[in-house]
């Protein structure tokens, strides 16, 4: 969820949003799925941003957003696929990298230094 709130805060950078990811180490926690959560949290956020990060991740099971529809937003396949996306894979690991910069966040025990 961190990944799809958080920009570059580098100065003079216009577009700092998404923030690519380069992750080293990932670890898969398995969480108690909540349809009701899945469905609000599509509604808040950037979900084109979460499928690109999966794919970074190495979770290549979210359809593009071209695909996605309301009804598919209230299939509960659909939702634990981005249930597993937003809240059981952790970078623990890597960099964070601006897009427009290049400059590089790095992630440590999972906790980004975003100074």
């Amino acid at each position: 969820i961190t990944h799809n709130m958080l920009c570059s805060n580098v100065k003079g950078v216009q577009n700092g949003f998404p923030l690519r990811i380069e992750a080293d180490n990932i670890e898969i926690i398995e969480s108690e799925f909540d349809s009701e959560f899945i469905s609000m949290m599509l509604e808040k956020i950037d979900y084109e941003v979460l499928a690109a990060a999966a794919v970074s991740l190495e979770y290549n099971e979210l359809p593009p957003i071209a695909d996605v529809n309301e009804n598919m937003k209230q299939d509960e396949q659909f939702q634990r696929k981005v249930h597993h996306a937003l809240l059981d894979i952790h970078l623990q690991d890597g960099r964070l990298v601006c897009p427009e910069s290049g400059r590089p966040y790095p992630v440590k025990d999972g906790i980004p230094n975003m100074l």
